[in-house]
């Protein structure tokens, strides 16, 4: 149905495109806008007295805007404008984390991490002495109790964790978590990357001190993220980087910072990517977040009946349920997912074969060293399922042979 919004699949009428969760394809409206900028008021932002200067800077003030209403944050100045998810989570550990986790204080994450919320917290733990800790995964899902038990036990300053799994597509509790770990003193980072782009996500409701997630797996260009921090606790952040853009005024030995957000945007940003993200946050509001929802839950449902009439076949995450998102995670008996990845891109169909950069989950937990991945976003359909599905059979078919 809304396929034919995307470009990619009018030149490529043949590709099944079920790698998502790597990156979103972009909708002719999202090209559009930033076409029109570079073609029509490409220029600098906040410095300019022109007019062209002023319209780029009016549009990039406006994706804020959007933003802050997308979350439901309170203020538009709650939202700071990175280059992704990655860069978002690094920004807390070396502001926040620095001026806030002290030698001996605990950090929490879980198994199923993405490596990005996990390697800051490693480099931070090493650097001040901090304990980091894991929740447990059993059972494709974290071990809430042993979770609220870790947590009230050691009252770690920060608990960092992922709202849908990269790998398993496991939606976890984290409105539960963050109230557990309010209660216990200490502060929730949300890695939103699986979540912001196929559900609502409200931080007021989960009560997120910060949330971060990428613009190009909602539809929007790469190189633009976004990071939400709660404004009674960005007031007191330090920024992150140093130079242009982030200042009130520089004398020969002090600076006078601006105020936040700005003082966390050094230099010149992505303004085009900004505007692209503004044209893709315009196309989910048409649709409907809930609509997306939605239609991922039901290509999810309809995959995993599929698959599971496969023997060979072993899923990985949990059964169809409220609690799982639009990632599937598979291991084919004796084929390696790289061959099988291959193989069905000989009959254009993109998945993701690999460890997902969950390197932990995959050795620690799963026992796996790869598994193959397939995503779903809006411009798919049953059609895709099934040609993935059929084309996996004719592969174990051949390859048995």
């Amino acid at each position: 149905m809304y396929k034919s919004d995307f470009p990619i699949f009018k030149n490529n009428p043949n590709l099944v495109y079920l790698d998502s969760a790597a990156t979103s394809q972009k909708p002719q409206s999202v090209i559009d806008a930033i076409k029109d900028y570079y073609e029509n008021y490409n220029s600098n932002i906040h410095r300019g007295i022109y007019k062209i200067s002023e319209q780029a800077t009016d549009a990039y003030e406006k994706t804020r805007k959007k933003i802050a209403k997308f979350i439901n944050a309170k203020s538009e100045k709650e939202i700071i404008f990175t280059r992704n998810t990655t860069e978002s989570i690094n920004l807390i550990a070396k502001t926040w984390g620095k001026e806030n986790v002290k030698a001996e204080d605990k950090i929490l994450i879980s198994e199923m991490e993405h490596h990005s919320n996990i390697l800051p917290w490693q480099q931070l733990s090493g650097e001040q002495n901090i304990c980091l800790r894991y929740i447990n995964v059993r059972d494709h899902k974290l071990d809430i109790q042993r979770a609220e038990a870790e947590i009230n036990e050691t009252k770690p300053a920060l608990l960092a964790i992922t709202h849908v799994s990269n790998s398993l597509g496991t939606i976890n509790p984290v409105k539960k978590l963050a109230e557990i770990a309010h209660k216990n003193g200490g502060m929730i980072l949300i890695d939103g990357a699986q979540s912001v782009p196929h559900m609502q996500v409200d931080v007021q409701s989960l009560d997120a001190d910060f949330l971060a997630f990428s613009g190009h797996k909602m539809l929007g260009p790469t190189g633009i993220g976004v990071l939400y921090v709660k404004e009674e606790i960005l007031k007191k952040m330090n920024p992150f980087l140093t130079g242009g853009g982030m200042i009130k005024s520089v004398s020969r030995f002090e600076t006078e910072f601006a105020d936040h957000p700005y003082k966390f945007e050094a230099g010149t940003p992505d303004i085009a990517g900004t505007i692209g993200l503004s044209a893709a946050i315009d196309y989910m509001n048409t649709i409907g977040i809930e609509r997306i929802e939605t239609h991922e839950r039901n290509l999810t449902k309809y995959a995993l009946k599929k698959l599971s009439g496969l023997s060979e076949v072993t899923i990985l995450g949990l059964p169809f349920s409220e609690d799982r998102a639009g990632v599937i995670s598979i291991v084919v008996d004796e084929i390696h997912p790289h061959d099988i990845a291959q193989l069905l891109d000989e009959n254009n169909i993109a998945v993701r074969a690999g460890h997902h950069c969950n390197h932990i989950l995959m050795k620690d937990v799963l026992k796996v060293t790869a598994t193959t991945r397939i995503s779903f976003h809006i411009y798919n359909d049953e059609n895709d399922i099934d040609r993935f599905v059929e084309s996996l059979k004719s592969i174990m078919t051949k390859i048995k042979r």
